[in-house]
């Protein structure tokens, strides 16, 4: 049965995600992921206040491409009202829908009372979404954490409060904020969300795929609408056509050659001067090339040549180096 968001979003029966990462899901990430079978991405996160304010960065993570659909804008914020007023703008940017973090960790959000920190007031939560929900005739969905502790594991009633006011999606990391990224992501609470017989929106799970086999299994363990993968993704896109073909096939499909290790990643260093300008899109790529070239045999000489670089030509000259020097090497 194929996995909906709203009336319009039709995802397949049993969607990958691309999770938004703060520096890293910008556009030229997104569009190695797409080409990899991705089937919804979210842009990074962008502050409400960074929206209202007008500021150049958070404008310029609105930008999304007609290739990406279906694609999320993600937004974070600390006030309700900058949270309405941040989607009305986001949603100007023609988006598939709006996306509410509730989930990120890190200090200078959550101790600011964004992120993670509303799982410790959950009606200020609610407020919260449902004045993202008003503002906006998109779908609205959720990325969040278990809880904000351990003692305070409390998903249940926010996946009930926030489906009640009108979200379309919850996506639900397998950590509380105490833990950060740290420790193994629990998923028996996220089944226990799914399971619930009152929860009728899709439930994705979040956290620790970094692998086929863990995709497949944990597919049938928790019993999720679909998966979201993160770290994983970065400098491994294949993840997701290697995901989708154990699952059509059970079968392994070849991890990606040199040739195409060096093929993605040009692409990638291509689309982020495109975007960047070659002074920011150089600059910002620098650090994605130890991810791309994982497992190759003495690389660290290649990569200090890559982060140290200023022109495109040379870099190209480097990644061709690497293609011809490693040819035959199986990582």
């Amino acid at each position: 049965m194929s996995v909906k968001i709203g009336e319009n979003i039709d995802l397949g029966n049993f969607p990958l995600l691309l999770a938004p990462m703060e520096d890293v899901s910008d556009p030229p990430f997104r569009y190695v992921c797409k080409k990899n079978g991705v089937d919804m991405m979210y842009t990074e996160f962008i502050s409400s206040e960074g929206l209202i304010r007008d500021a150049a960065k958070s404008r310029q993570k609105l930008d999304i491409f007609e290739y990406e659909r279906p694609i999320g804008i993600q937004i974070f914020g600390s006030e309700i009202d900058h949270m309405r007023q941040a989607a009305e703008i986001s949603a100007q940017a023609g988006p598939d829908l709006i996306d509410i973090n509730y989930g990120c960790p890190v200090k200078n959000v959550a101790c600011r009372g964004a992120g993670a920190s509303l799982l410790q007031d959950i009606d200020k939560m609610v407020k919260m979404t449902k004045a993202v929900v008003d503002a906006t005739d998109l779908p609205v969905t959720v990325k969040t954490r278990l809880g904000w502790d351990d003692s305070t594991k409390n998903v249940y009633e926010v996946a009930e409060r926030l489906q009640d006011i009108g979200i379309k999606a919850l996506s639900i990391h397998g950590r509380t904020r105490a833990q950060m990224y740290k420790g193994e992501a629990d998923w028996s609470m996220i089944r226990d969300v799914k399971r619930n017989p009152r929860i009728q929106i899709p439930i994705f799970g979040n956290g620790d795929i970094d692998s086929v086999e863990k995709a497949a299994a944990w597919r049938q363990e928790y019993e999720v609408d679909g998966i979201m993968i993160g770290r994983a993704a970065i400098g491994y896109p294949w993840i997701f056509r290697e995901v989708k073909h154990f699952f059509e096939t059970g079968e392994r499909l070849e991890g990606p050659t040199i040739a195409e290790r060096v093929d993605v990643c040009r692409t990638h260093l291509t689309k982020s001067i495109e975007w960047k300008g070659p002074k920011t899109g150089i600059f910002e790529m620098r650090r994605h090339y130890a991810n791309y070239f994982k497992g190759i045999p003495n690389f660290k000489e290649y990569r200090m040549q890559l982060v140290s670089l200023q022109s495109v030509e040379e870099i190209n000259e480097v990644l061709a180096d690497i293609e011809h020097n490693f040819i035959s090497e199986v990582i």
